[in-house]
């Protein structure tokens, strides 16, 4: 087992537990309030994961952050990383071509696209990013980001990537 994966499965389940009492909060709130009957609680998104093998990632159907806390299972279980590119469909343009390096490591619950702006950079900045992270990422930088992550999701704006 690799350092970095060693991380993800001791920080994903650190991760899990301490925020256990927030996953229930969540799923209660959303059953009892916001689950679209027939639908369940929870939104499924087929995405390409290490060497493009696809995998269901699963969400709450909230719009808040918390949305995300599901994640942290397919991080423990391998599927995901705590820091890594953008989950994207198997068939997404990015997945393709120069594109394809991204599918040599595991997607990941945050990564430089989430503390540089998220949904306010363009896609071809955001590949870049991905790219970036692909080619040059190391256990110092995931610690970075994962350190900036949480203060770019409270502010809910774009943070620069250093």
């Amino acid at each position: 087992m690799t350092a970095k994966r060693t991380f993800d499965v001791v920080g994903g389940l650190a991760l899990l537990v301490a925020l256990s009492p927030f996953l229930a909060a969540v799923a209660l709130s959303v059953a009892l309030g916001g689950a679209t009957p027939g639908r369940g609680m929870l939104r499924r998104r087929t995405v390409a994961g290490l060497g493009g093998r696809p995998f269901t990632m699963l969400t709450f159907r909230t719009k808040s952050p918390l949305a995300a806390l599901p994640l942290l299972l397919h991080v423990v279980g391998g599927r995901m990383s705590l820091v890594g590119p953008c989950p994207l469909t198997p068939g997404h343009r990015e997945c393709a071509g120069e594109g394809r390096r991204r599918l040599s490591v595991r997607p990941g619950l945050t990564g430089p696209w989430q503390i540089s702006g998220r949904s306010d950079l363009p896609w071809e900045e955001r590949e870049l990013l991905d790219l970036h992270y692909v080619d040059h990422h190391w256990l110092g930088m995931d610690l970075a980001i994962l350190a900036r992550t949480l203060p770019a999701v409270r502010r809910r704006r774009a943070a620069r990537f250093a």
